[in-house]
């Protein structure tokens, strides 16, 4: 049979972002747990600092206890191996369960009070899980105990260790904050959890696109169709919490504490009929279509990245929206394209708009279509591949030459 140190291998559960998942027995105290390990020579090829992040994984997890986060049991290395044993939770994910189309609203706002819940202990142990998605979301038990798990990439709040600027985490599901690699903090799960519930009610993602540069740009600049359009019946108050999570600006959006108690005052009103037919299953078949093969993955990005250089606005004025006096956007208005925190430190404090500016808004519009490839590049990459270190070069070169062009203006 089969050991990992003194685990017992069953069989493999699947594989994640950064390894495999096994079932596994713990001979001590007759067990059954989840092993995750990942080999430690492809944790070095990451990074100098990956092995130590896959251990602090455990160790930043390992400190919650709460109903509706999985439990760490034990972390070590064995046989070249660096392992997690942690709760077996059998059941389904809530990734299964959303692509059969629109869940009740019932059911769609417990399961996001849950993970609300969930997501309030941690950031208030100091942990952010930074990669909030359905499949990372169990449902076990008759009655739908919701488990959060795959701390795989979140990291202590304020560690001196985390890489600033570093992309982790799932497109459709990031926050923008998150897209343009800037340091985060807990109301980056908000908005992932945002998209989540908006995906739970309408069956349809929050963000997409053809190509994984248009749903970067979407997540950065542009709101979805209001919920309430999709789905009519929709409550007020739930649109009202939704459009607030899913606020461009991150002091604009609720804490996650704030969350849970406000699904905790919706749930009582919320009716428990069935959720619309979905409209369409186009949605569900664009992973298929647009990442089939590598022939295509390159097709369509080399496409998202024409579209976006040939369509990108200049940076329209930040939008002075707050939680408490933020309303949803009306049916079928979109919202501001570009709040007030996707602007860089460079563009804010300018002298005068960029836009009455054509040498200012050009090299704006540079610096955003950079982020935009460095954002695709750190999906896949580490921040020393050579492509991404060229587009540091050229966004450092366009600071100063900002900095330079806007120090004379002043001078004129």
């Amino acid at each position: 049979m089969t050991k990992i140190g003194r685990y017992e291998i069953l069989d493999e559960i699947g594989q994640g972002a950064m390894g495999t998942v096994h079932r596994a027995r713990d001979p001590l105290i007759e067990r059954t747990v989840a092993i995750k390990t990942v080999p430690i020579a492809q944790l070095q090829q990451e990074g100098a600092d990956a092995e130590a992040r896959f251990l602090r994984e455990a160790q930043s997890a390992g400190r919650l206890s709460h109903p509706n986060i999985v439990t760490i049991y034990d972390v070590g290395e064995a046989d070249g191996l660096a392992y997690i044993a942690m709760e077996y939770l059998p059941g389904t994910t809530l990734r299964d369960l959303m692509n059969k189309g629109p869940m009740p609203l019932d059911l769609a706002l417990d399961t996001a009070m849950q993970m609300a819940e969930a997501l309030a202990f941690a950031h208030e142990h100091g942990v952010i899980h930074r990669d909030i998605k359905p499949a990372n979301v169990v449902v076990t038990g008759r009655r739908g105990r919701i488990k959060l798990t795959d701390f795989g990439i979140a990291h202590l709040v304020n560690s001196d260790r985390t890489a600033i600027g570093q992309i982790l985490g799932s497109p459709r599901y990031m926050s923008p904050e998150q897209a343009m690699g800037r340091d985060l903090d807990g109301r980056s799960d908000i908005f992932s959890l945002g998209a989540v519930l908006y995906e739970m009610l309408t069956g349809r993602y929050a963000f997409d696109g053809d190509s994984l540069p248009m749903i970067v740009y979407r997540v950065i600049n542009e709101a979805p169709v209001p919920a309430s359009t999709l789905r009519p019946q929709l409550p007020a108050g739930v649109a009202s919490l939704l459009s607030h999570m899913l606020n461009k600006r991150p002091e604009a959006r609720p804490d996650a504490r704030t969350v849970a108690g406000a699904f905790h005052a919706l749930i009582p009103a919320a009716p428990s009929t069935p959720a619309p037919l979905p409209s369409s299953r186009v949605s569900r078949m664009l992973p298929v279509l647009a990442f089939g093969t590598p022939v295509a993955v390159f097709l369509l990005i080399g496409l998202g990245i024409i579209v976006i250089e040939h369509f990108l606005p200049s940076p329209p004025e930040a939008a002075p929206a707050l939680v408490q006096n933020t309303a949803p956007p009306p049916a079928g208005k979109p919202a501001e394209n570009t709040p007030a925190s996707s602007r860089s430190d460079e563009t804010a404090g300018a002298a005068a708009p960029s836009e009455s500016d054509a040498y200012l808004a050009g090299l704006d519009k540079k610096m955003v279509e950079l982020r935009v490839k460095r954002t695709v590049l750190l999906t896949k990459y580490t921040r020393r591949h050579p492509d991404v270190v060229e587009i540091d070069r050229q966004l450092e070169q366009l600071r100063v030459e900002r900095r330079r062009y806007l120090k004379q203006k002043q001078k004129n």
